[in-house]
């Protein structure tokens, strides 16, 4: 029989905050974290100028030189927010996290771009100058969930995924189905992704950035009709899974309960989305939860801003729930977080469910008549009690993830 699986921790940092109270607090007040950053000017050729940026991440002092030697801004961010993750569960000095018990999933698109320039530039001068122990470390695709493992010391399964938009959201089915099959009591799950103009490059290359650089606030705006394009975030996410009688034994604070998760690929095209790719997996998640359509009572879109992603996910999303289950988007207020999306979204969306108050899609004024029939939060938020919530993501190469949580409720 699966082992029921519990969040009692979360940690973030983002464009809305770098603590859950701060980024709910904003997005509570629908604030647009997008900016014209005077930075991206210099890139010539690029037609956005638009970015979100954490504002208030600080360093902690004990991250000294020595103990990011190893470390780029995607892994400090990964391990920085473990460590709220953990200290927020009750589990920081436990010895549950060094005795085999607890692993780690974890992902990014990739690790540190400052770190690949330095290999790059060895290629380019013939130079090792630039060059140190720690490079490739910071530079490999696996380095925010190694660096968690190696400063936590852990001794569990270390399971990463650099999948894309969905590395955040197939970090956390990986831990959800490590515990329910009964490999590890406790999982320490998340994404993370770092700033670099070579990210904002890659979308703006496919025309698929908006560039309403004028008016920022009114960007990006999915499922619109006269959206443009994605805007390109950074940030971390990090959950701690739990085993539900090990947390319920120690007396942990509960945020949700974990119950489905499903992945599948497309198969048909490396960056053109397939629709009934995206409905099966969310049909996927509802049978591994045991539920059917109308149990859900919010979904959180991956909802990018895209024409064609936004298309085919609401399409997908209407085959599956038709028009009943409310439904929106936190990268209208963050932006698109890459690799964190899938963890940052998931703390939210538990916040929301928590608070039974639930988002607006913001600059979502008239909906694309191309889009699913939906019931769009729209201009105002949404006062719902409900049970469950699905956070669906969807990535290049034909990713697809779907995940469920459950309310909580102590009998």
């Amino acid at each position: 029989m699966a082992k029921r699986v519990v969040v009692t921790g979360m940690a973030l940092t983002s464009p809305l905050g770098s603590t859950v109270k701060s980024a709910f607090d904003r997005l509570h007040n629908l604030e647009n974290c997008i900016q014209y950053d005077e930075n991206l000017e210099i890139y010539k050729g690029l037609h956005t100028r638009l970015d979100a940026r954490i504002k208030d991440f600080v360093l902690p002092p004990d991250f000294t030189r020595k103990t990011t030697r190893t470390m780029g801004e995607v892994a400090i961010m990964a391990v920085a927010t473990a460590r709220q993750a953990l200290e927020d569960a009750g589990l920081l000095n436990d010895e549950i996290i060094t005795n085999g018990e607890t692993g780690v999933a974890y992902g990014s698109c990739s690790g540190s771009i400052d770190a690949l320039m330095d290999f790059y530039s060895m290629c380019i001068n013939h130079d090792v100058k630039n060059l140190n122990s720690g490079s490739y470390i910071k530079m490999m695709s696996h380095t925010a969930a190694v660096n968690i493992s190696l400063f936590f010391k852990t001794h569990g399964r270390l399971i990463t995924s650099s999948t894309a938009c969905t590395s955040g959201s197939m970090a956390i089915g990986n831990a959800y189905e490590a515990i329910a099959s009964g490999l590890q009591t406790v999982m320490i799950a998340g994404g993370a992704e770092e700033h670099n103009p070579s990210n904002i490059g890659v979308f703006d290359t496919l025309f698929a950035t908006s560039v309403k650089n004028d008016t920022p606030n009114l960007t990006p705006s999915p499922f619109d009709k006269d959206r443009d394009g994605l805007v390109l975030g950074d940030g971390a996410g990090t959950l701690i899974l739990e085993e539900y009688e090990h947390a319920k034994n120690r007396g942990a604070n509960i945020y949700a309960e974990v119950v489905g998760f499903a992945t599948n690929t497309d198969g048909t095209h490396i960056t053109n989305p397939n629709s009934e790719m995206m409905a099966e997996v969310m049909r996927m998640c509802l049978r591994n939860a045991n539920l059917s359509p109308k149990d859900i009572g919010y979904i959180n879109a991956h909802g990018t801003g895209t024409i064609n992603g936004d298309i085919a996910e609401s399409q997908a999303t209407y085959n599956v729930f038709g028009n009943k289950i409310p439904i929106s988007t936190i990268k209208s207020y963050t932006g698109h977080t890459l690799g964190a999306c899938g963890a940052i979204e998931a703390i939210l969306s538990i916040e929301m469910m928590n608070n039974n108050w639930f988002c607006p899609t913001l600059n979502l004024k008239n909906i694309d008549e191309r889009c699913g029939d939906l019931d769009y939060i729209m201009t105002e938020p949404r006062i719902l009690n409900t049970e469950h919530i699905m956070s669906n993501n969807f990535a290049f190469g034909g990713i697809n993830t779907s995940l469920i949580f459950k309310k909580y409720k102590q009998y």
